[in-house]
């Protein structure tokens, strides 16, 4: 028998039950295949943050009577590649603490399970909306009920009923993980109205997943409607929730935004750069948002393009609009400056 040699092997021949989610720019399923190729080398990370592909193992091993969860940040090389010697730490000592056999990781075994996560330098602890979001995604996923919030949440959100002030964080992430499409429409047609504190949240979970074209539209309106009013947080909430969409509507209030100076504050591109990098895979609006980023002193401009690189669909795009930045522009200035060629 082979010896395990990644974490996809440790699974496979433990038989565990798994679900595997994106944990670094949003929450999103991870098909196993790409962990597996990840780990083999074929491929970089394809959801990078902030160097590190963050991940989260939801998993059962024999007759364990509730799942454990493992959150696994591993360190990337400058291509998005795995760097795979803290990984193969945490695999040897996986194994010295389960045995060798990993059949053995059963009921028996389920509190060493938990326990690899003390002191281990993999591990990391989600923000408290990414929890919740994987908690309402990953219910959803297995078909169990969700958190006993949503009731009060749905009840508010579509008729008003009860108090904003009671709902929860957890009730929220389960009400943007279950909406269909009707419940969306009907999102739409209440977000005008919703209050402010109960949109900024909900915009935080509805930023893991794609929108129907109605919610989109309803959020860029809200979008605007905050920006004119000078509220940046709600504004910047709203960026995001759209940011999984591929609604043409989302792209095009990008597009909008970018070509306004006055729009594109610090917060602004980072609303953009964090959770709508997939709306800049675009001949347009990623050379426009390279140029606002080179163009605002208060940006770290090196540390979002080195981000931004590392995601695979957008390191050529990035590399080939940087080496062809025209001399004298702002772009071509602000990387002399990064590279030490000033």
């Amino acid at each position: 028998m082979q010896p395990i040699q990644t974490l996809d092997d440790f699974f496979t021949r433990s038989g565990a039950a798994l679900a595997l989610y994106h944990m670094g720019r949003r929450v999103t399923p991870c098909p196993r295949d790409t962990l597996a190729a990840f780990e083999h080398g074929s491929v970089p990370w394809p959801e990078p943050w902030q160097g590190q592909a963050r991940l989260a193992a939801v998993f059962r091993l024999g007759n364990m009577p509730d799942p454990a969860i493992w959150f696994l940040s591993l360190p990337l090389d400058e291509q998005g590649y795995l760097s795979p010697a803290r990984r193969d730490a945490f695999l040897q000592r996986l194994l010295e603490t389960l045995g060798r056999d990993a059949h053995r990781g059963g009921g028996e075994n389920g509190d060493a399970v938990e326990h690899l996560m003390h002191d281990n330098p993999l591990a990391f602890t989600p923000d408290t909306t990414f929890q919740a979001v994987l908690n309402a995604r990953a219910t959803r996923d297995a078909d169990r009920p969700p958190s006993q919030y949503l009731a009060g949440v749905k009840a508010f959100i579509e008729g008003r009923h009860g108090d904003w002030e009671s709902l929860g964080l957890q009730g929220l992430a389960d009400y943007a993980m279950r909406l269909d499409e009707t419940r969306q429409h009907s999102l739409a047609q209440a977000l005008e109205t919703l209050p402010v504190q109960v949109l900024r949240t909900l915009c935080h979970c509805l930023e893991h997943r794609p929108l129907a074209p109605a919610l989109v539209a309803a959020l860029c309106q809200r979008g605007e409607a905050a920006a004119n009013q000078g509220d940046v947080e709600t504004f910047c909430a709203c960026i995001r929730a759209v940011g999984s969409s591929r609604d043409t509507q989302a792209g095009a209030w990008y597009t909008t935004l970018l070509a306004d100076t006055a729009a594109c504050g610090p917060d602004t591109l980072a609303a953009m750069a964090g959770r709508g990098w997939p709306l800049l895979e675009d001949g347009e609006r990623l050379p426009a948002f390279l140029a606002r980023l080179a163009e605002n002193p208060r940006v770290d401009f090196g540390a979002v393009v080195r981000d931004l690189a590392l995601i695979p669909r957008l390191r050529l795009p990035v590399i080939t609009l940087l080496r062809d930045a025209p001399e004298g522009s702002r772009l071509h200035a602000r990387l002399n400056a990064l590279t030490g060629n000033a």
